[in-house]
């Protein structure tokens, strides 16, 4: 639940030896080497810390770290045991390199009996391939760490990455990564430019024995706010990950993102860019679900526009919304290396009321697959003031598919391309569901709207072998250079299928 308290708080008695400390000064201060860890504290350090101004993180990246390529980066592997990995925990844990694009430094701590123990930093643990390193290399920290599911029987896997900024990733078993969560996004897609937090230190919690959740505690910070986070993680075939974030605004907050994602969507059947490609589709998230406060299931195709395209989808006490991967056959995109049907799908579930707000979605133009183009996230309507306290908490599910989905027919796929004359486009719009078996529904009907814009040629197409019901129609923009559409499949005057939303441009 979104709760705004008091700038009044306790714990002001250490303001007078926080002041001249640098953020670094501050953690290792109050929770640092051989203390007794307290989760309260961690809240207390982020709260302090905003009292104070944002103070950079100093540029220290030796150059030989700085001005790596991708594939050196990739090159520098931890030679060490993880830690706990050979205490039958269920999860073990690896700290990443600095290096190419992870400038930014964290501080690693682990919790044991109560006791906080500091990762130091040693250059002899990791092989650095063809890398000469300077003599004079000093302890310059961490840029994240993985997570290690070693459970049942199974063979161990990389679970979860947490890295650069406030984003971290997971999979369930037998995935690929994909989708990047963050844990905070400040003014995307701003003419004043998107401000980007970073974590500056963790505390990880020894899992108990034969357990399999890890308790991970964080301190971010940016300009315009700071702020603690704690997340759970229990990684399997469907890995499920808690998250309760603080946040100490510095300054009036108007634009805040919550529960964010990004993926990657270059091109598929509804948007091929006139692609000279082997690959038929390219893309890590098919699109954007949203289970809204009134119970309606809605579901947006993604797209790679020409210009920048910012949709907000008003709502008041969301239910949830996530970036869905839902093609899952290797036909579909052909690719022996990304293997595109293996990325995950990421399904956001409030836990309490966040109130009245949007979920956002912004696609970026891009003609490269490397680049994360597609960003969703929840937008509050309420600012957030500066020297209030705002808490939140959801749950994310990483896994093949989404925890709750519609008890409804579903979209499998839409098409798009050129129509019979003109700017006119032709569509189709797949809906699969066990109604659409041997018999159909007697009074099923489409229900397509457009604006601005018309259409024509509506028609309904049953493929009762597959389950599935095809709706095709001719878009007519005229003159205009977007066009919202929404359609549904409706019997008995209900709805049968979730609800189509697409926005077309030019």
């Amino acid at each position: 639940m979104l709760a705004y308290l008091g700038a009044s708080v306790a714990g002001l008695a250490y303001a007078p030896t926080l002041k001249a400390q640098t953020p670094q000064e501050t953690i290792s201060t109050r929770m640092g080497e051989n203390q007794r860890f307290d989760p309260a504290v961690v809240v207390d350090i982020a709260r302090q810390l905003a009292k104070k101004p944002f103070a950079a993180p100093p540029n220290d990246l030796p150059d030989v770290f700085a001005n790596l390529n991708p594939e050196q980066y990739a090159a520098i592997r931890y030679t060490q045991p993880p830690t706990w990995g050979s205490e039958a925990r269920g999860i073990a844990v690896e700290p990443l390199h600095r290096g190419f694009v992870f400038r930014d430094a964290v501080d690693l701590f682990i919790v044991e009996d109560g006791a906080v123990r500091r990762i130091g930093y040693n250059p002899s643990q990791f092989d650095f391939g063809r890398i000469n390193l300077p003599n004079n290399l000093t302890d310059i920290r961490y840029s994240g760490f993985k997570l290690i599911a070693q459970v049942g029987n199974g063979k161990p896997f990389d679970f979860a990455v947490v890295q650069g900024g406030t984003f971290f990733r997971a999979l369930a078993r037998g995935q690929s990564f994909g989708a990047i969560a963050r844990a905070l996004t400040l003014r995307p897609a701003e003419a004043r430019g998107e401000e980007f937090p970073a974590f500056r230190a963790f505390w990880l919690e020894r899992p108990a024995v034969g357990s399999n959740s890890i308790t991970v505690h964080g301190v971010l910070d940016s300009e315009s706010t700071t702020g603690a986070v704690r997340m759970t993680f229990r990684p399997g075939d469907m890995t499920i990950v808690d998250v309760e974030t603080t946040l100490f605004p510095r300054v009036n907050l108007e634009h805040v993102g919550l529960g964010g994602l990004a993926s990657t969507y270059l091109y598929g059947p509804n948007d091929l860019l006139n692609s000279d490609d082997i690959r038929p589709a390219v893309y890590e998230s098919s699109g954007l679900q949203m289970l809204n406060g009134s119970g309606e299931w809605l579901w947006r195709p993604l797209h790679n526009p020409e210009t920048l395209q910012i949709s907000a989808f008003v709502d008041n006490s969301p239910r949830g919304f996530g970036l869905l991967q839902r093609e899952r056959s290797f036909e579909a995109f052909q690719d022996d290396d990304q293997r595109f049907e293996r990325r995950p799908s990421v399904w956001i579930e409030p836990l309490g009321d966040w109130a009245q707000g949007s979920v956002q979605l912004l696609e970026i133009p891009t003609d490269a697959e490397i680049n994360d183009n597609i960003l969703t996230y929840w937008r509050p309507k309420a600012p957030m003031a500066a020297g209030s306290e705002v808490a939140l908490a959801y749950r994310q599910y990483w896994g093949w598919n989404s925890p709750e989905r519609p008890p409804l027919a579903t979209v499998t796929q839409t098409r798009s391309g050129r129509g019979s004359g003109g700017r006119r486009r032709r569509f189709t719009v797949d809906f699969a569901g066990d109604a659409f078996g041997d018999t159909l529904p007697a009074d099923l009907k489409s229900v397509l709207t457009v604006g601005p814009g018309t259409f024509q040629n509506l028609k309904l197409l049953p493929y009762p072998e597959r389950k599935t019901v095809r709706v095709a129609f001719e878009l007519d923009p005229g003159n205009e250079n977007a066009c919202e559409m929404r359609l549904i499949l409706e019997a008995g005057g209900k709805p049968i299928s979730e609800t189509w939303l697409y926005r077309w441009t030019p």
